[in-house]
């Protein structure tokens, strides 16, 4: 029975630490750097994105990571599993930027499986960018060995990616978007036949440290309740559908005649046209602030749920989901305007939502986290 060995469910735990914004706000950096790194999610209007450059958002509240290994013998390191990208990139020995000094870098002289791809790579990020080559090597990802995995090594890091927690970044959206037409990870997992079904699934934690989770192969029912409801993909590239409306006491606030949205573990937060989210933080009773949609922490009981309407169902974030409480500047909402009519539904909305991702029918499950 050779398909007994498939009926495992893989997880990567995730470790939730804390973010590149939480840091600076620690030093006192945070509104220099904001001025000098602004989140801009432009990735998705540039054309140049389906040649070679990817464009990435990386914001600065982002702080889920988890563990993989690369190389023989394996060389470990955290990564942030990302359904918003779809290359893989670590940090090597040849960068010597100050994001490469505080973080594990990869030495691929070490490794007897390591091959060189001979060809670079370069990704740009909202906040900044990466250069490097690309090469191939066994990547242990939740047990599973995926052979030949092309990868990044870095050469240059943006200043801001010193503030990130993680090393690196693992992308799981479609080939479609991968810079310098590098498989993606779970494509290989796919070829590979290293899944028992083509899909995974990801739990984002509310508070504690530990608990999340992302599981490859199938869906964990240790992690919702009620049922899924299955949303089928508008476009194959992001993991993106198509929402028809946004409520706040039933009124419609934002995305009136229905916007394109997608479910992207690599953003923290909520991010929509400017004109919507400033709409969404009028409704739910927060003022702008410091480039923050700012409330008052003492009315986050009385403040309405957000409402999105997607494929003939509700999905309510209630209050206590979308506002964040920092140490330093109090309380503000997870909502974040962009200039691309491109909405993304980010960590406050996974939390909310168990979200499975499905390549076999190219589907996006959302049941309630628990």
């Amino acid at each position: 029975y050779p398909e007994m060995n498939f009926v495992l469910l893989h997880r990567v735990p995730l470790i939730k630490g804390k973010s590149a914004r939480e840091s600076l706000e620690e030093q006192g950096l945070w509104n220099e750097y904001k001025g000098k790194f602004p989140f801009n999610p432009t990735r998705f209007d540039d054309q140049s994105l389906y040649v070679s450059n990817e464009q990435m958002t990386n914001d600065a509240d982002l702080a889920y990571f988890g563990v993989i290994s690369i190389g023989t013998p394996p060389q470990s390191f955290t990564v942030i599993f990302d359904t918003g990208s779809s290359n893989l990139w670590i940090p090597s020995v040849y960068c010597s930027s100050a994001a490469c000094a505080n973080h594990k870098r990869f030495n691929p002289s070490l490794s007897s499986t390591f091959k060189n791809a001979g060809k670079s790579l370069s990704i740009r990020y909202g906040t900044g960018s990466m250069t490097g080559f690309e090469g191939f090597d066994t990547v242990v990802v939740g047990g599973i060995p995926v052979k030949n995995q092309i990868f990044g090594l870095s050469q240059s890091e943006a200043p801001f990616m010193a503030h990130m927690k993680a090393d690196g970044i693992l992308g799981l959206a479609y080939p479609r978007l991968a810079a310098s037409q590098a498989t993606p990870v779970f494509d290989n997992m796919m070829t590979q036949h290293l899944v028992n079904q083509d899909m995974f699934s990801v739990y984002l934690t509310r508070n504690s440290a530990v608990g999340s989770m992302v599981t490859f192969g199938g869906v964990d029912t240790n992690h919702y309740s009620g049922q899924i409801a299955w949303i089928p993909l508008s476009s194959q590239m992001y993991w993106q559908i198509t929402v028809d409306s946004v409520t706040v006491n039933g009124q419609i606030v934002a995305c009136n005649g229905g916007c394109q949205a997608i479910v992207d573990t690599g953003t923290s937060n909520i991010v929509g046209p400017q004109a919507d989210i400033s709409s969404m933080a009028r409704a739910v009773g927060a003022h702008s602030a410091n480039g923050d949609n700012v409330v008052n922490c003492n009315n986050i009981n009385n403040m309405p749920s957000m409402v999105f309407h997607i494929h003939g169902q509700a999905f309510t974030l209630p209050a206590s989901t979308y506002v964040r409480q920092s140490t330093y500047y109090g309380c503000r909402t997870g909502l974040q305007s962009s200039s691309s009519d491109l909405w993304i539904l980010g960590d406050i909305f996974i939390r909310q939502y168990y979200s499975i991702f499905s390549r076999a029918q190219n589907m996006v499950g959302l049941a309630l986290a628990r």
